[in-house]
């Protein structure tokens, strides 16, 4: 397709719709959507008005006691509705790990409700509920731990969870459960009918949390990292669609969909998961919203008794009610939780943490030459190369423009020179025509999604007709994950990873530019499981880059779309955003809140998908792009380019110094990802994850931590001379990574800020790793030594790890080959010890300088190694600034080693 059709083909997408207006008469719902940013008006969405209006108040559905029955793993009970006399099923778990799941559905349904599959790791291993007591008013269930009860009330249905005498979580207590509707059968969008066979099936729940002010998650919104409350305004929408231009502070549906929330006092932190794939909204009240300080201030001085709560209403279109409620109590146990369900962040490459150049499109090999050699003539790292839609022959996947790209094979040998890699664009839209491998494969297995009468379901995106694969189909996604094979994907190879981009689906003529929800997989509609294709794709696509090395390579994926469990597969991004100042600012919440359900991988396009940025906005953005997980620039097609030297020598400068600022940290973003794989804490943390018990963390977003010792407050702000950064940690000190210069904790510090300032401090107490030797890309710095900081706290200790591996295959997990080291510092020695003693691996790299700070100055200082061997080393002491720097210990960063100061 020519430049003038793709521009062609982003016109229609702007100019599908306009003008919203509903009807809603007798039994059909008539809805004209049309909102230049592409996303239904959420109030004209019929199942969400029923539900809505549907009031808190006393629930027509009581427990019917005499259906009890426990078993070793469950409970299950009956409910009946009242007043339509229809009856649902209840089912009760205890989790092992202190979670409790819930599980409601008809009890004879007419035809099959979807229960999502594929998320879920395994079947969440239960423990026994044990009886406490029963009467006609309901039944008292001991959850094991901490004098924890679960409480069934008969009538009206109410489920608590109690701690001792304290309700942690109440459900149905507001009425809003609904699990069978009655209700119109058939909507119209503009053009679009839906008519919905199996008729309304909407499902409703809602959930009370006392003593809860803060509640966090469910992303993908551009929004605060604290969630509004809705009353008065829309909910917030779970629907990936592909939106044009995203609103920012706004409710709306984006990319992804993560069904999960956390809430957060001083005294606990909690998770619920909502287990459904289906449309979702999420409506949030509380009883302290929008009370203002003096308002909060009478309160305490008469004495007012009313407990903070929140409460919290989830509804979907369809499917069951399957809802994990993980009760921590602290965040990193919430964290822990939900990765036993749904998995832990895959550990990418290591070179997958460094910078990647991207745009749409470089246009040709010798473009793709030309900026590779921009890089190392003005001596700025990068590791990856992107490659956009116009790479391919006619927008045909796994093909090659045959005039453009004549010889990718040489390309991508050229990178391979340099210890570079490349990443194609591979989107799940495939173009029908009948000389294209890929579509005949498809078409001649079946593997399309269906239309409505059972043929092959085509829409217009990128290469104009195209259908779309049903990756639902593990047969589809097997077949796909076989096109990946270096004999299959024509010019591929080992350094070349994927991009799956528009896969939520993108359907530039469908409603909503999505898929229709009538749409077929297999016998179930696109309506039940809409939020699950993006995982599906990249799932597909992970496992391709897997089996194409034998299952050796670890693969790197990035995703647009996704759903819970998508952590596993590879990164996401924060799709299309726009080169403006508030489009920087919101990266951060969109991250953390991303990082707080489990997605670690997370970055926003540098420098602004659409528009141009000022010189001033770009060098901002790869500031805090270099402090952001995933770090690459992107633009689009109409945008000037922007590669990092064409803004005169002092920006190249500037953004010289950011990235090489990443690279110099790489070992200690490493670790944190390590961790990230194996134990599903977040890279990227607020504040208030490790500050629990201090209220002044809870709302802020402007900052955040990476891992537990360093933190990051970047200048967001246009024209910006100061920030004021919080430092948290009463009795704490905080160490300017730049200036060495000590701060203490609990305060708002103040920090006047130039054009080249990146505020970041790191934690007294703690130990980091990192490489001085920034070289063209990662993989040139493999072997390269160590530095390592220790900033003392103030009793003069401190602690860190080192975590080495070969960066890119799965031999750390197979075959237990890594180094993996406790470093402390304690009764002024600093030392080396083995974390996993069973774990082999060797590594040529050494610890060539030791920093540390908040030191005194010693008479010597002594290197002892196992061999029984003591050896002085040179040191420096600045007295100005309290830093020891010992020169020079030379030990291999993988043995055991001790330095003692006298």
């Amino acid at each position: 397709m020519s430049q003038g059709s793709v521009h062609n083909s982003w016109k229609l997408k702007m100019s599908q719709f306009f003008h919203a207006s509903l009807v809603c008469l007798g039994s059909t719902c008539t809805t004209n959507v049309d909102n230049m940013y592409f996303y239904m008006q959420i109030e004209h969405v019929c199942a969400l008005r029923r539900q809505r209006a549907l009031k808190p108040g006393q629930s027509p559905y009581r427990a019917l006691l005499e259906t009890l029955e426990l078993t070793n793993t469950k409970l299950t009970l009956q409910l009946i509705n009242d007043n339509n006399k229809v009856r649902l099923l209840l089912e009760l778990y205890r989790l092992q790990g202190n979670m409790t799941r819930v599980k409601i559905n008809e009890l004879k349904p007419l035809k099959p409700r979807f229960e999502v599959p594929d998320v879920l790791i395994n079947d969440p291993p239960t423990e026994p509920l044990s009886l406490l007591s029963q009467d006609e008013n309901g039944v008292v269930l001991s959850l094991g731990a901490d004098s924890q009860w679960l409480i069934v009330s008969a009538k009206p249905f109410r489920l608590d969870i109690m701690e001792g005498r304290e309700v942690l979580l109440s459900l149905n207590s507001r009425g809003l459960l609904t699990a069978k509707e009655d209700g119109m059968w058939e909507e119209t969008f503009k053009s679009h009918t839906d008519n919905k066979p199996n008729g309304p099936s909407s499902i409703s729940l809602d959930f009370s949390l006392p003593g809860v002010e803060h509640v966090y998650g469910i992303p993908e919104h551009a929004d605060s990292l604290k969630l509004k409350t809705t009353d008065g305004g829309d909910p917030y929408r779970l629907f990936n669609l592909d939106v044009f231009q995203y609103e920012l502070f706004n409710p709306m549906a984006l990319y992804g969909a993560i069904p999960v929330m956390l809430s957060h006092s001083a005294q606990r932190t909690m998770g619920i998961f909502w287990l459904n794939a289906a449309e979702t909204w999420v409506d949030i009240s509380s009883n302290t919203a929008g009370k203002t300080v003096f308002g909060q201030m009478l309160d305490y001085v008469q004495g007012s008794s009313e407990t903070p709560q929140t409460d919290v209403r989830w509804i979907s279109e369809s499917g069951i009610i399957d809802v994990f409620i993980m009760l921590g109590p602290t965040p990193t146990d919430v964290f822990s939780q939900y990765a036993s369900l749904t998995g832990t962040q895959a550990f990418p490459p290591l070179s997958a943490l460094a910078y990647h150049q991207c745009r749409w499109n470089y246009n040709d090999q010798e473009d793709v030459a030309a900026v590779d050699q921009g890089f190392d003539e003005h001596d700025i790292p990068y590791d990856f190369i992107w490659l956009d839609i116009e790479h391919t022959d006619g927008k045909r996947y796994f093909t090659w423009d045959p005039h453009k790209f004549p010889q990718p094979k040489d390309m991508l040998q050229g990178l391979i020179d340099k210890r570079r890699k490349m990443v194609t664009i591979v989107d799940p839209h495939i173009k029908v025509d009948s000389s294209y491998k890929i579509h005949n494969e498809i078409r001649s297995k079946g593997f399309y999604v269906k239309n409505k009468d059972g043929g092959d379901y085509e829409g217009w995106c990128w290469p104009g007709n195209s259908g779309y694969p049903d990756f639902t189909n593990p047969e589809m996604r097997a077949w796909w994950a076989s096109m990946f094979a270096y004999d299959q994907y024509e010019g591929s190879m080992e350094n070349m990873y994927t991009w799956n981009d528009m896969n939520e689906p993108s359907v530039f003529n469908g409603p909503e530019v999505t898929m229709h929800k009538d749409a077929l997989h297999g016998n179930w509609e696109n309506r039940d499981l809409h939020n699950l294709y993006g995982l599906y794709v990249q799932m597909a696509t992970a496992e391709g880059l897997i089996e194409r090395s034998g299952g050796v390579e670890r693969p790197f994926v990035l995703t647009r779309a996704f759903f819970a469990g998508s952590q596993r597969y590879g990164a996401v991004w924060t799709g299309d955003n726009t080169a403006e100042w508030d489009h920087l600012k919101i990266s951060i919440p969109m991250c953390l809140s991303l990082g707080l359900v489990g997605v670690s991988f997370c970055g926003a396009d540098v420098g602004g998908f659409f528009k141009s940025p000022s010189t001033e906005l770009l060098v901002r953005w790869y500031q805090t792009g270099a402090y952001q997980p995933f770090f690459r620039a992107h633009a689009h097609l109409d945008t000037p380019r922007r590669e990092p030297w064409l803004f005169g020598p002092e920006n190249t400068a500037l953004i010289r110094e950011a990235v090489r600022q990443r690279y110099a940290l790489l070992p200690y973003w490493y670790q944190l990802f390590y961790h990230a794989h194996h134990s599903g804490q977040p890279v990227m943390r607020p504040l208030w994850v490790e500050y629990p018990h201090d209220t002044a963390t809870f709302s802020t977003d402007d900052q955040f931590l990476l891992g537990e010792d360093l933190l990051v407050h970047p200048v967001t702000e246009e024209g910006a001379s100061g920030v004021t950064a919080y430092l948290p940690g009463k009795g704490e000190v905080w160490f300017d990574v730049h200036t060495f210069q000590k701060h203490n904790g609990a305060q708002n510090l103040y920090i006047p800020v130039t054009i080249s300032s990146i505020p970041v401090f790191q934690r007294g107490g703690s130990i980091i790793p990192r490489k001085a030797r920034v070289r063209r890309s990662s993989s040139c710095m493999e072997h390269d030594p160590y530095t390592l900081f220790v900033a003392l706290s103030p009793k003069r200790f401190a602690q860190g790890e080192l975590y080495i591996d070969d960066g890119h295959t799965f031999n750390f997990d197979k075959q237990k080959q890594f180094i993996h080291r406790r470093l402390s510092f304690a009764n002024n020695a600093l030392s080396s010890r083995n974390l996993a003693p069973g774990s082999q691996f060797i590594t040529p790299s050494w610890i060539e300088k030791i920093v540390i700070l908040g030191a005194s100055k010693p008479s010597k200082a002594t290197l002892k190694t196992p061999d029984g061997k003591e050896s002085l080393l040179e040191f420096e002491f600045d007295a100005s600034m309290s830093v020891l720097t010992l020169r020079k210990p030379g030990v291999n960063a993988g043995v055991d080693w001790t330095v003692v100061l006298q």
